[in-house]
């Protein structure tokens, strides 16, 4: 029985994620007639259209997204064996795709790659930053092989390993009546001034989990996609807002017309940080590398 070769997959993912022929065979470095070649022999081989052609752009059949999907599954287990076997003699060297959230990133990846770079001279290192389930999405789909993330979080069925863990500070203007306070704890806080970053951005729901805050707790005529501009809304006088350990020491904080104060209480309100990866992912002593560092990052912070 005749089965589909692994450039075919790569063919019709190229193609139905760049939404043209002549993009995906530039990204195959094969020509067009090549490409469409394979996709036709592809389409005959499974019996079923896979791809609508029409003059201005190229559709997916319902087929065609399901055997993509897994396409991208084989090609990912694919990318693990090859990089498994390149990395046998020197699991510390060759490249690593890292994703990042963006309420982490700019926080910890200035302290931590120099370290990287220097206990790991031979290993890659690639960055994205994107929110949490886009990064999953990536891991699955094999252009990542990493990600970090906060949580709780659902990881779906990918492998998950938290390494720290950092406790949340609350964010005040100047003037604000509460700032007289040492330390804050979560049933003090108007709920009717709490600024939140926008749905979709994982930080919201740990904020408010944490605190034991209700869905509600947010000011809805105000909401932000990134914690800078959190914190010059309150700096402006609009409002309180959360904000993780790991920042308070950032120029982007240590500048900011602000109040900080830590949030206490019987439990006092964390996240937790991890490393999320495909459990096909075999270098799992670069992770280590990794994790260790990133720890090492978080605890050396001073408060």
């Amino acid at each position: 029985m005749r089965m589909p070769t692994l450039r075919q997959l790569q063919y019709l993912t190229a193609v139905i994620e760049e939404k043209h022929f002549g993009k995906a065979a530039e990204k195959c470095f094969v020509t067009q007639s090549t490409l469409s070649a394979g996709i036709q022999d592809l389409e005959d081989l499974l019996e079923t259209a896979l791809l609508e052609r029409t003059n201005r752009k190229v559709l997916t059949t319902p087929m065609g997204e399901d055997i993509a999907r897994r396409a991208r599954q084989i090609l990912s287990l694919t990318d693990d064996l090859v990089d498994l076997a390149h990395s046998a003699n020197n699991p510390l060297a060759g490249r690593i795709r890292i994703g990042v959230i963006p309420t982490i990133s700019p926080f910890l990846l200035p302290r931590v790659l120099p370290a990287v770079r220097k206990n790991l001279p031979q290993l890659e290192v690639l960055l994205i930053e994107d929110q949490s389930d886009r990064l999953l999405d990536q891991i699955e789909a094999g252009t990542l092989d990493v990600a970090v993330l906060a949580f709780p979080f659902n990881t779906r069925n990918l492998t998950a390993h938290i390494f720290a863990e950092e406790p949340f500070w609350v964010a005040l203007p100047k003037s604000h009546p509460l700032a007289k306070f040492d330390s804050l704890r979560p049933d003090q806080l108007p709920v009717g001034e709490l600024l939140l970053l926008a749905e979709g951005h994982c930080m919201r729901e740990h904020a408010l989990s944490a605190c034991q805050l209700p869905v509600s707790a947010q000011r809805r005529s105000v909401q932000a996609t990134s914690l800078y501009t959190l914190i010059e809304m309150v700096a402006s006088g609009l409002g309180i807002t959360l904000i993780p350990q790991m920042a308070i020491n950032s120029d982007m904080v240590r500048h900011a017309e602000i109040e900080l104060r830590p949030l206490q209480g019987e439990q006092q309100a964390r996240r937790e940080i991890g490393l999320v990866w495909r459990p096909s992912f075999r270098r799992t002593s670069a992770l280590d590398e990794l994790m260790a560092s990133f720890s090492q990052a978080l605890a050396q912070d001073p408060v």
